[in-house]
Parts: structure tokens; C-alpha cells; sequence
């Protein structure tokens, strides 16, 4: 099939590189020819008219992506996840109602529209908080942390003029997520939940699968997951961000696409995260989800390059680098990690420590 993307980033450049084998050819919606996924199908700048015309189904990498670009897109040709997966998950508001809908735990929240408005919210939820922005926000990007009455002030001059939403902070022994794919036979694809580790708002680290995790809590994010892929009809991959405390796991958020919490999967599974999307999205069987080692981990790079000989010398790990500038906290690709015991993992992390802050 001719597989469409909204996008042409390091998420459409690794679909692409895994739905070449299974025959599909990729087109990439865009602003520039200068993109991680140019070199890898044909390039529409700024031609959705183009794009709709070649592609026999279509996807896209962002929950930013526009809604009603979206709607009208899919009068002509299917696009997947549907509009209701992008317009629940891009707004955070909606994500927390749904949560509560389908009795998800999750922090209180307020929508907050001005100053009164968020001193309403602190008096209700109490502090610490974190005051985001409800849609655009990723890497820690649009946020204040609230800890003291007298930061109130600070918070909303330096994110007013948008809509806000006040979470409660939670007390968290770990950030953990999950990954699932359901296709359009309402079948279901688990992967196990993986441990993330964030340094000033960004994935650095992924520990998969996360150790220590009872089937009691891999059950319950499971169910989570399955009650949120089937109140939206969701088709594709589908990402749970989950706190883990002391009370059980406490929903962050939602990602209807592939996610870097599953870069891990290119080789410490059977069917990576990218394959599967792209076998739902074409209503092909669903792929094994095992996964092919008992430790993995994965490794952002961020900023800079680094020295990559020092992965390339490892026998044990895999490198995979986006072809995008440096640039201070951009994601310029990720290393994954295979072993066979905790040993072997923790030493080779130790090894490429340069990487990590």
C-alpha cells in the first residue's frame, strides 16, 4: 500500500524503514525538504492535496497534528488513529476527562483561563501543582512547577495566553509507560511496561522491560490500556505514560502514535512498535510482541552527536541516528541496548555514560 504520513520527523523516518519489507511505499506531508524522513519516500511541501491523491491510507507522528486537517483528510482517504484518538490526546483537559470516565486514576486537574481562575485551582488541589498549557506541550516544555502561594504570580505571566490546566503534583516512586497497537478487527497487542528516567523534561533513559513489576500492576496498566483503545476506536499504536506509587499506577498521559518509550522494541522485540503500527494501519496480522532478551534499555541522544564509536564498539548495542543538526535538547537519536542479566545491562550503560546527563 502507498502509506501517507502527517510528518516527516524521526518517527515517520522509522515507520518507513520498518513497513519497506512488508512492500508499502511512503509518502511524507511537510514543510521542508530538509527532514530525518526525506530521504525515504516522496516529500509533499505543504501539498496536502498531493498527499491524499498518492496515499491509499494515512497516519501521522504528532497528537499536535490538526484536527480538522485531519477530518477533512479522511473523507477522501482513511486516516489512522481516528479523529477522536487526536483530539482527546492533544488536549490535556480531555485526556483527564476521559480518564475519569473510564475510572483511570489520574491527578486532580482544573482548566484555568485567567489569574483568579488559577488561584481557585491552587485553593482546590492544593500545592505543589504544575500549571501546563492544555495542548502543545512536550519535553517539559510549556510548564511551571508550583511549590510555594508566591510563585502563583510568576506561573501565569509566564504561560498566560493560552489555556492552562493545574495538575496536582504526584508523589511518584517511578515513571513508567506503556505501549499497546489494536488494529481494525478490534484485535490487541501488548508490549510489557518499560521504566522511563527524565532529565529536565526529556526521556534520557529507557529501562525495558521495567524490573520489578508485578503481573498484578502489568495487569492493571493493561486493562487501563484496553479501556482507553476501545472507547476511542483507536487504530495503531496507542502510549500510556503512568506514575507508579504507593496507592498503584496513576494515568499521566496519552500518545496515539509510536513513542520514544518504544524505540527499545527495533531490536528487543519481535515486532517493534513501528512494524505494528504499520500492520494495523494496513489491516495486516498483528505482530509477536515477546520480547527477544530479558534486559534492554534505550538511550536518547541529545544536543550532540557524542562519540558514537564508543557504541559501535559494543556487540551488544544498536545505533540508530535521526540525520538531524545539533541543536540544544533536540533528539538526534537513541541507542538501544540488548543483554542477558542485569549485569550486562548495567555495565554497558556504565560504558556509554558520555551519553547521559
Amino acid at each position: 500500500m502507498k502509506i501517507g504520513i502527517l510528518g516527516a520527523g524521526q518517527l515517520g523516518r522509522m515507520l518507513a524503514i520498518s513497513g519497506y519489507p512488508l512492500n508499502h511505499q511512503f509518502g511524507f506531508l511537510s514543510t521542508s525538504n530538509n527532514e530525518p524522513s526525506s530521504l525515504l519516500g516522496r516529500m509533499f511541501i505543504n501539498d496536502d492535496k498531493s498527499l491524499v491523491d498518492f496515499a491509499d491510507v494515512i497516519t501521522f507522528e504528532s497528537e499536535n497534528t490538526n484536527v480538522e486537517k485531519v477530518r477533512e483528510i479522511n473523507k477522501n482517504t482513511p486516516v489512522f488513529p481516528s479523529e477522536k484518538s487526536l483530539f482527546i490526546s492533544q488536549h490535556r483537559g480531555r485526556e483527564k476527562a476521559l480518564f475519569n470516565q473510564l475510572n483511570i486514576p489520574c491527578a486532580p486537574y482544573q482548566i484555568v483561563n485567567s489569574r483568579q481562575d488559577l488561584k481557585q485551582a491552587v485553593k482546590n488541589i492544593g500545592l505543589p501543582a504544575i500549571l501546563k498549557t492544555t495542548t502543545e506541550g512536550y519535553d517539559g516544555k510549556g510548564q511551571f512547577f508550583i511549590r510555594k502561594h508566591n510563585q502563583i504570580s510568576k506561573a501565569w505571566e509566564s504561560l498566560s495566553g493560552v489555556e492552562l490546566i493545574l495538575e496536582g503534583f504526584v508523589n511518584f516512586k517511578r515513571e513508567l509507560s506503556l505501549i499497546a497497537v489494536r488494529d481494525m478487527n478490534n484485535n490487541h497487542k501488548y508490549y510489557p511496561l518499560v521504566e522511563n528516567i527524565h532529565h529536565n523534561g526529556i526521556l534520557r533513559l529507557t529501562i525495558a522491560p521495567a524490573q520489578n513489576i508485578s503481573s498484578q500492576l502489568q495487569k492493571t496498566a493493561k486493562y487501563y490500556m484496553q479501556s482507553l483503545l476501545d472507547e476511542m476506536n483507536h487504530v495503531g499504536v496507542l502510549t500510556i505514560e503512568l506514575f507508579e506509587t504507593e496507592n498503584g499506577l496513576i494515568a499521566n498521559e496519552i500518545a496515539p502514535r509510536v513513542h520514544n518509550s518504544g524505540h527499545w522494541s527495533i531490536e528487543g522485540v519481535n515486532t517493534s512498535q513501528f512494524e505494528n503500527h504499520i500492520r494495523a494501519i494496513t489491516n495486516l496480522p498483528l505482530g509477536d510482541t515477546t520480547p527477544r532478551h530479558n534486559f534492554c534499555a534505550m538511550i536518547n541522544i541529545i544536543g550532540t552527536v557524542g562519540n558514537i564509536n564508543t557504541v559501535l564498539k559494543l556487540s551488544n548495542t544498536h545505533l540508530h541516528l535521526y540525520d538531524k543538526q545539533e541543536r540544544i535538547d533536540r533528539k538526534l537519536g537513541h541507542i538501544n541496548i540488548t543483554a542477558n542479566s542485569q549485569i550486562e545491562l548495567d555495565a554497558s550503560i556504565k560504558k556509554l555514560k558520555a551519553f547521559l546527563p
